[in-house]
């Protein structure tokens, strides 16, 4: 399974979904799209928002790995983002 996380900005949520989309229909092997939205995130991350911060995922995308159990390979993208190809070509350089 190819583990992705999305930064999602509810402002950016049309961005979320083409970039899922573009994802799953070109992926040749399953996938898990996780969004990184801060509102479900509260336990983890509570750092207030900086006026200099561009979206909501700025900084929570560190929390990747903690996501993952510190085990194994994931991908992370900005929503702003299409994917163009199989990610499985991508997911093959790790």
């Amino acid at each position: 399974m190819i583990k992705i996380f999305i930064g999602y900005d509810s402002c950016e949520s049309v961005a979320f979904y083409t970039l899922a989309h573009s994802i799953w229909r070109r992926a040749s092997q399953p996938v898990s799209i996780t969004p990184i939205a801060l509102h479900s995130l509260c336990d983890v991350h509570s750092r207030l928002r900086e006026r200099y911060q561009s979206n909501d995922f700025t900084f929570s995308r560190w929390l990747v790995p903690y996501l993952c159990g510190y085990e194994g390979w994931a991908i992370f993208m900005d929503c702003d983002m299409i994917v163009l190809r199989d990610i499985v070509e991508l997911w093959s350089y790790r």
